[in-house]
């Protein structure tokens, strides 16, 4: 765990730095509860923890017999020999515990050559077939356009699954679970099965002017539900392939189930269901058996559609920072997530009284203790079939802001994470997925975290709105972008409707909303000030073009002058994640300002090559192949 002179036993830091550089002091008060919430560290957990390495490194333990996953043994004195195998592996050393052996390549799968791609929310992206939210078809007609348009990747928000009861949760960052998929995205006449029952339709939930989750899951699950009931045990690859998901898949199906009878948060349940391995639960089991095939019938459906929807393409999935108290995989490992303290951000000059994301941490040493699975699961399932993963707010792998329950924001302290350990874990994902990985560096970056994403060949995150310098002088390791789903669109930015929505919900005063328009503005020169919104798009689209970065994204809302960002921090009042773009998928290909903003990036991608950064990043993906 990376500490610094003021980071006590439990990973608590008793100071920070502001955006300012200015020192902070938490109070005692703040870490005799933190203390409390992460308790008491075991004498003995540096004996059994993980070991995190590489071949070629000196081990901490001497002559010791390795057990590999392939079930064969090999030993080892000192150091890890340099055609060790990567994986994770068990060892023991004579007189010590077992301990997991996790064996990396350090750095993670990078392609070799540069690419631009679009970012898309992909329920807003519905088209004329869609049941009122995009879905895994219209991903796959997004996939399709790109390919045509000569991009490389495509970047999706989070589609992990949200509890399953009729009222649901519209943010893809607080998810149930970071292992499953939201069946809210399967497209209902391609599951399987769907041919053989009258599905009817639901285009008619595309009539409002809002993404309708509530709606559109209540008529999707009663005919997936008829589907699955009239065709679901017909096909044998279904259990098949439900017995080698293994135990994960289980405890999520029944947690599903669970949540159907007794509602989404597991604190509420009777307290013989709150334990996933009791005898009720069992029971339970037993009883709904057919409801509990149901769920894991649908994370089936998903694996088909997702994998026909990204076949051929990267596709770079989101990986949010955590996952609802009440959910899923809070139930499952109940014991290594923090009872009583929640993860945001400090105060800063975008939020003067810090933020609460609602999602509870991780506990450092807990998560030790049990070998890493929950972050290693979690890594693994989001990387899963699509050749990509974005970290949403990758410092996160360094230090999280953790508050406690009750208190605001501003009263939480920074806990550290052994972050060593945990790029190595998302490196040897990353090599043995083939996946890129891009990790979210915005906001307050403390030093040394851009450095070790670099080592390990994390890709950085740029953003014209965020970058000083010019795009011409972006580091080449990173993706290159100009807004984010948090942040003003061009258009929105440039009209001034954003800060007029802004003004609207309250966010902030009229000064500090002009000021903050005014320096983004400073990002777009070379416009006139009566210039349309459009010139403004091709603008700030080539200004990213001159950027070296491996890979430029740009946002499908850009392209469409979508004046409304997908989501504004701070409000609650507001449709956030419920915007559906105002160009059906099928229009994208020939939409003018889209295929210009297409253009513009193929063009400098093949405009700024850089030989010798061409064959840097040849060598990495070469090295990664060859591993």
């Amino acid at each position: 765990m990376t500490r610094t002179p003021s980071t006590d036993r439990w990973g608590i830091d008793a100071t920070w730095l502001d955006a300012l550089d200015e020192e902070h002091e938490v109070s005692e008060a703040t870490i005799d509860r933190l203390r409390e919430v992460i308790g008491e560290p075991p004498d003995d957990l540096e004996e059994r923890a993980p070991i995190v390495a590489r071949p070629g490194d000196v081990l901490e333990v001497d002559e010791a017999e390795v057990t590999l996953e392939d079930g064969s043994t090999r030993h080892v004195d000192g150091e890890l020999p340099a055609d060790f195998p990567l994986g994770y592996h068990w060892l023991q050393a004579p007189g010590g515990p077992r301990r997991r052996l996790v064996v990396s390549p350090g750095r993670c799968w990078l392609p070799a050559d540069r690419a631009w791609g679009w970012a898309v929310q992909l329920y807003a992206t519905h088209g004329r077939g869609s049941w009122g939210i995009g879905d895994l078809a219209d991903l796959r007609a997004v996939r399709e356009m790109a390919a045509d348009q000569g991009a490389g990747f495509v970047l999706i928000n989070p589609l992990h699954a949200v509890a399953p009861t009729p009222e649901q949760e519209a943010s893809p960052y607080l998810p149930a679970t970071r292992r499953f998929r939201n069946p809210l995205y399967l497209r209902v006449e391609e599951v399987p099965g769907a041919d053989r029952v009258d599905v009817g339709s639901g285009t008619d939930l595309s009539d409002g002017d809002l993404v309708d989750r509530d709606a559109i899951w209540a008529r999707k699950r009663e005919v997936l539900r008829r589907v699955f009931d009239a065709t679901g045990r017909d096909d044998p690859a279904f259990p098949e392939w439900w017995w080698h998901q293994g135990q994960k898949l289980q405890d999520w199906a029944t947690w599903c189930a669970l949540a159907d009878a007794h509602g989404p948060d597991w604190h509420a349940w009777p307290d013989e269901l709150q334990d996933p391995r009791s005898e009720a639960v069992g029971r339970f089991v037993a009883d709904h058996e057919r409801d509990v095939a149901f769920h894991a019938w649908l994370q089936w459906c998903l694996s088909l559609q997702l994998e026909r929807a990204t076949e051929g393409m990267t596709v770079i999935q989101d990986l949010p920072i955590g996952v609802a108290g009440g959910g899923a995989d809070a139930w499952t490992w109940q014991g290594v997530l923090a009872r009583g303290a929640t993860v945001g951000a400090p105060p800063d000059e975008f939020n003067s009284q810090g933020q609460d994301w609602g999602s509870p941490p991780l506990v450092p040493w807990r998560l030790r203790e049990r070998d890493y699975e929950p972050f290693v699961e979690s890594i693994r399932a989001t990387m899963a079939g699509a050749g990509g993963l974005r970290i949403d707010h990758v410092m996160g792998l360094f230090r999280l802001w953790w508050v406690p329950t009750g208190g605001s924001a501003a009263d939480g302290a920074y806990v550290r994470y052994p972050a060593e350990d945990l790029l190595h874990i998302v490196a040897l994902e990353s090599h043995r997925a083939q996946a890129v990985v891009v990790g979210e560096d915005l906001g307050t970056v403390e030093d040394g975290v851009r450095e070790a994403m670099a080592e390990h060949g994390v890709l950085s995150y740029r953003l014209l709105w965020f970058e000083d310098d010019d795009p011409a002088e972006w580091p080449a390791e990173a993706m290159a972008a100009i807004t984010t789903h948090d942040l003003p669109t061009v258009a929105g930015l440039w009209s001034g409707a954003d800060v007029e929505e802004q003004r609207e919900y309250g966010t902030g005063t009229d000064e500090e909303l002009e000021r903050g328009r005014s320096s983004l503005l400073e990002r777009l020169p070379g416009l006139k000030e009566k210039a349309k919104t459009e010139k403004a798009v091709k603008r700030a689209h080539e200004l990213l073009a001159r950027a070296p970065s491996l890979l430029l994204s740009a946002t499908l809302d850009d392209a469409l002058a979508e004046k409304r960002r997908p989501n504004m921090p701070g409000t609650t009042d507001r449709p956030n994640w419920s915007l559906p773009l105002p160009v059906p998928v099928e229009d994208l290909p020939s939409h003018p300002l889209l295929q210009q903003v297409a253009r513009t990036l193929a063009e400098g991608v093949a405009a700024t090559a850089d030989p010798e950064e061409d064959a840097i990043g040849e060598q990495a993906g070469g090295e990664a192949r060859a591993d």
